[in-house]
């Protein structure tokens, strides 16, 4: 009972976090000085860990698939798997597990340093509002990075997946190529980038969020990161099932 009512706290903190970034989005002077660095940090700098993490994963999809469809002679079908399952599920929920790790735990450890040295409330002495200042700029960064990011993902992911299909069923690229282009629609696109721009949202506003409760000096910060990692990962895997029942519904 206590961790239920503890789930609503948290629930309940979190919408109004947000309803506070969202209301300091659109007063003015817009921070776009504060996005556009945050953008630097938390997406240009994720691309490596996304490339790695897709391509290898398109490469052992292909080779899966395969080895697998081998026995039923259905092996020359292994593009149209592949591209399906990178561009719906696999490229937004695995960028977003990664990019949340790296990027939400470091937004709990910089603001949950800034917290336990009193530095949140220094700005808020000085006159400003922490949440303009933390919050918003993180939070709009990954919302518009992570969909990015995922469309990386994808290209990535597919071109991996194509060459060990070449490789393993001996067919040409042109073959594979047509096969990606034939199975995927812009509806299967945007039902991975719908996905990726809600957990981008996730991703910042938890690390935030976080980062603003934390307490108890550096132990506590590290508490904090750890925590984030496990809320951020256990919310992308939880909506992952929500959001797909939804568009699926809506996209077919």
């Amino acid at each position: 009972m206590n961790g239920f009512r503890e789930l609503l706290v948290s629930v309940g903190e979190i919408s109004a976090l947000t309803v506070a970034s969202v209301r300091e989005l659109f007063k003015r002077p817009f921070e776009s000085r504060l996005i556009v660095h945050q953008l630097e940090q938390g997406g240009y700098d994720s691309w490596s860990i996304t490339v790695l993490a897709a391509g290898f994963t398109g490469m052992v999809l292909s080779l899966q698939f395969a080895i697998g469809l081998e026995p039923f002679g259905a092996s020359m079908y292994t593009g149209k798997l592949v591209s399906l399952g990178i561009v719906r599920e696999l490229g937004p929920v695995l960028t977003a597990l990664l990019v949340g790790g790296r990027v939400g735990s470091g937004y709990t450890a910089e603001i949950g340093s800034m917290n336990v040295t009193e530095q949140v409330d220094a700005i808020r002495a000085l006159g400003a509002d922490p949440v303009r200042k933390l919050v918003m700029p993180r939070v709009v960064a990954m919302t518009i990075a992570l969909p990015l990011l995922t469309i990386m993902a994808d290209i990535v992911g597919c071109l991996s997946g194509a060459f060990i299909t070449m490789l393993e069923v001996g067919v040409t690229f042109r073959f594979v190529f047509d096969q990606m282009t034939e199975t995927l629609w812009v509806v299967d696109l945007l039902h991975g980038l719908s996905k990726s721009v809600f957990f981008g949202y996730l991703i910042g506003v938890i690390g935030c969020w976080n980062g603003l409760r934390t307490f108890g000096g550096t132990e506590g910060v590290g508490i904090a990161t750890t925590r984030t990692v496990v809320y951020i990962s256990i919310a992308i895997l939880v909506s992952d099932f929500a959001l797909t029942r939804i568009f699926l519904a809506i996209y077919g």
